[in-house]
C-alpha cells in the first residue's frame, strides 16, 4: 500500500453527497476521494487507489441500495465497519431564487422518495439523477431560478447556492446505514466490543432450505438484524441471501449456528466481523 492511500476513503458521488459527509465524520483524519459509481468505490480499494470505502447499504424511509449489496458478492473485500448517518435534505436554489416560484426539483431517486411529502405538498414536477450533489452542482451550472436541488447543506456551501428550506425529509428519523470496506482481512474486533457479523450465502435446492438456514441462529439465541435476498448475477430465478447477526463467529454459538448453516447451502461467504456502530442511538 503506497504512502498516498494510508489515510484515503473513497466515496459515491460528488463532493458534498451524502456519503462524503458519512466519511467527513466517521473518518475526519482521512482525505476523501468521489467515484462516479458504486463499482468505481469497490474498484478503487481492490486496487489500492483508496485504504477504505465508505458504502450505503439500506435506508430506515428508502430501504436497501441494492448496488452494494451486489458488489459486496462480487469483489473479494472485508467490512471493516459500520456507521449511521442522520440524513437532513435541505432544498437548494441559485442565488436570488424566489422559493415561492419554484416548479421543478432535482436529486437522486432515494432522496426523492424520501421527501415525497413535501414535494408533493409544493406541487414540484420531480427529475431522478444519479447523485444528490450531483444534482446541486448541475443546478449551479444551470442556474435556474426556478429549478431546486434536494441535498445536503454542505452542497450549499460548495456550490454557491442558496439553503430555500432545511429539513424537508418526511421523516426526522431518517437514517442511512454505511459499510466500511476494506482491501485486507481487517484484525478481530477486542473482545469487549459488541460485534455484529455480516455474510452471504445461497441455499440448497431442498425443501425448507432457508428455513432451515436460519434455524440454527434460532436455537443458538442468535439475534438477526438483517436478511436481505438478492438475484445471484448470470443465473436467472436463483438467489443468494445476505445476513447480519450480532456476535462473532469464533464465539460457540455463533460457531453451532454456522456449523448448522453450511449444511443447508451450496455457499457461503463471510463478509466480515466488526464493532456494532456506537453512534446508533445519537442517530436517532
Amino acid at each position: 500500500m503506497s504512502i498516498k492511500t494510508l489515510k484515503t476513503v473513497a466515496f459515491q458521488g460528488e463532493r458534498g453527497a451524502y456519503s462524503e459527509q458519512a466519511c467527513r465524520e466517521c473518518l475526519p483524519d482521512h482525505q476523501t476521494i468521489p467515484c462516479k459509481t458504486f463499482e468505481e468505490v469497490f474498484q478503487a480499494v481492490d486496487e489500492r487507489e483508496a485504504r477504505i470505502g465508505m458504502i450505503p447499504v439500506e435506508n430506515s424511509i428508502a430501504g436497501v441500495v441494492s448496488d452494494s449489496y451486489d458488489l459486496l458478492a462480487v469483489y473479494q473485500l472485508h467490512i471493516l465497519g459500520e456507521y449511521y448517518l442522520r440524513v437532513r435534505h435541505c432544498l437548494l436554489g441559485v442565488k436570488g431564487a424566489d422559493p415561492n416560484l419554484v416548479n421543478a426539483v432535482y436529486s437522486h431517486p432515494q432522496a426523492l422518495a424520501q421527501c415525497r411529502a413535501f414535494i408533493r405538498k409544493h406541487g414540484f414536477s420531480w427529475h431522478a439523477v444519479y447523485d444528490t450533489a450531483g444534482a446541486a452542482f448541475d443546478l449551479a451550472q444551470r442556474n435556474n431560478p426556478f429549478e431546486a436541488a434536494i441535498a445536503a447543506e454542505l452542497c450549499a456551501e460548495l456550490y454557491d447556492l442558496t439553503i430555500l428550506e432545511r429539513e424537508i425529509q418526511d421523516s426526522h428519523l431518517n437514517t442511512t446505514r454505511f459499510l466500511l470496506i476494506v482491501k485486507d482481512r481487517p484484525a478481530p474486533p477486542p473482545m469487549d466490543e459488541s460485534c455484529k457479523t455480516s455474510l452471504v450465502f445461497e441455499v440448497r435446492n431442498i425443501p425448507a432450505s432457508l428455513y432451515k438456514c436460519l434455524g440454527g441462529f434460532a436455537t443458538n439465541g442468535i439475534n438477526l438484524t438483517r436478511l436481505e435476498s438478492r438475484p445471484v448475477p448470470g443465473t436467472p430465478w436463483s438467489y443468494h441471501f445476505y445476513l447480519d447477526f450480532q456476535g462473532r463467529p469464533e464465539e460457540s454459538a455463533c460457531k453451532l449456528a454456522l456449523e448448522e448453516l453450511t449444511f443447508f447451502t451450496s455457499s457461503l461467504k463471510i463478509l466480515g466481523s466488526y464493532p456494532e456502530a456506537s453512534n446508533w442511538q445519537s442517530s436517532q
